[in-house]
């Protein structure tokens, strides 16, 4: 079963590659993190000069993490010309300028450098210093180039495990040409238009429904920034269809509309019936909101016509709410500022319903609120005259 990244299924990548010589390294942890950088980056050959803790060293394959085989195969020299004396090409690692002429190239450059060397067949190795103090001055001068890394100038020094993983992820990088190993699977093709067209009239009918586009003559622009967003998505057929499901959901409610999705205005109709009927008079503030929400959330046809009337209306630009609770009573509009109450009438209107609105238009009454009835029908024949008959209510 493969780990965090290591699969043993796969085959490793042992192709041509520049030897890695730590001189005199200190800790058996770092050459064992050496070793799995250089694991991760398809580097495979190890040189080692005079490890201090001796060799071999568990610390050092504990570390390795899986790269046990750069440290089964790694080879113990004394000195560091002993360790190159095969070598046709040396890069030495380092953070200090060691006032010798020679070229001084970054990672990527050497990695550059190293690739055609490498590829022709000939012994290529990078020098890294001990942890304390890195190489000597005549270790450097062994070597043909310099790498060195940008790097805060005030705070220059890499553990020697970060130094080798710089330059190994370089050369990999290099070799393999940037090639990612994965990419974003491609479970679903693009959403064709005629999809994207389709789920946007049932955002919008559903938004519609429950009065999103507020005020309305910022309606167009709202709907365009929605457009934009999911176009700058570039949803897949499989994003269209699950964000339809989730829209309809929403709109259903957990169980369908029992669960509080969204009723027509039949329903709508015949639920303010049997409330009234009933009183809905709420003794606790908590259900009295609750009821005002499901209420606000499924309006009839003549509420729905109403209410757009007096947001449109600078009259009464923003001091009006719908179904809002007043004590244990929910109204149907409300100005707190005005103390005014408009109460809408439905058609046909039974004698409980209207004893229980007349209960409480006298609690608002004496309350100090002003409160104005308005038959469905009238918003039906003209809206604009009853607009005209709230404004004058208020203003007396």
């Amino acid at each position: 079963m493969p780990g965090s990244g290591t699969d043993k299924t796969k085959d490793w990548v042992a192709g041509p590659a520049p030897m890695v010589v730590l001189v005199e390294p200190q800790l058996g942890e770092n050459i064992g993190a050496a070793a799995r950088a250089m694991a991760n980056f398809g580097l495979s050959r190890l040189r080692l000069v005079k490890p201090r803790d001796g060799w071999p060293n568990e610390r050092a394959r504990w570390l390795a993490s899986g790269a046990d085989r750069l440290i089964d195969s790694a080879e113990l020299f004394e000195t560091v010309g002993e360790a190159i004396a095969d070598c046709t090409f040396v890069l030495a690692t380092t953070a200090r300028a060691h006032d010798q002429a020679k070229p001084v190239y970054s990672p990527e450059q050497a990695a550059q450098t190293m690739a055609p060397r490498v590829q022709a067949g000939e012994g290529v190795a990078i020098l890294f210093g001990r942890e304390r103090w890195g190489l000597e001055n005549d270790e450097v001068s062994l070597a043909d180039c310099i790498v060195t890394f940008p790097i805060n100038p005030a705070f220059a020094s890499l553990n020697l495990a970060q130094a080798v993983s710089l330059v190994s992820y370089e050369w990999f990088k290099h070799i393999s040409a940037g090639v990612l190993p994965f990419a974003m699977p491609n479970k679903s093709p693009p959403a064709p238009k005629q999809q994207l067209a389709a789920f946007f009239a049932t955002l919008e009918r559903e938004l519609d429904r429950v009065e999103f586009f507020r005020p309305p003559d910022k309606r167009d622009t709202m709907l365009i920034n929605l457009r934009n967003i999911f176009a700058r998505m570039e949803p897949t057929k499989q994003d269209i269809q699950t964000l339809h499901g989730v829209v309809m959901s929403i709109v259903d409610g957990r169980k369908g509309p029992a669960r509080g999705g969204l009723l027509d205005n039949d329903e709508s109709a015949i639920l303010r019936s049997l409330l009234n009927e009933q009183g809905h008079v709420v003794q606790e503030r908590g259900p009295a909101r609750g009821l005002a929400r499901l209420l606000r959330r499924n309006p009839t046809d003549a509420e729905r016509v109403l209410w757009d009337a007096v947001v449109t209306d600078r009259r009464f630009a923003g001091r009006f709410k719908r179904q809002v609770p007043v004590g244990p009573h929910i109204t149907d509009m409300v100005s707190f500022p005005d103390r005014a109450v408009v109460d809408v009438v439905p058609n046909g209107e039974s004698a409980e319903a209207g004893k229980t609105r007349a209960e409480k238009r006298g609690w608002l009454a004496e309350r100090g609120y002003r409160v104005i009835d308005v038959q469905e029908a009238e918003i039906t024949a003209d809206v604009k005259a009853v607009l005209e008959r709230v404004a004058a209510a208020i203003a007396s």
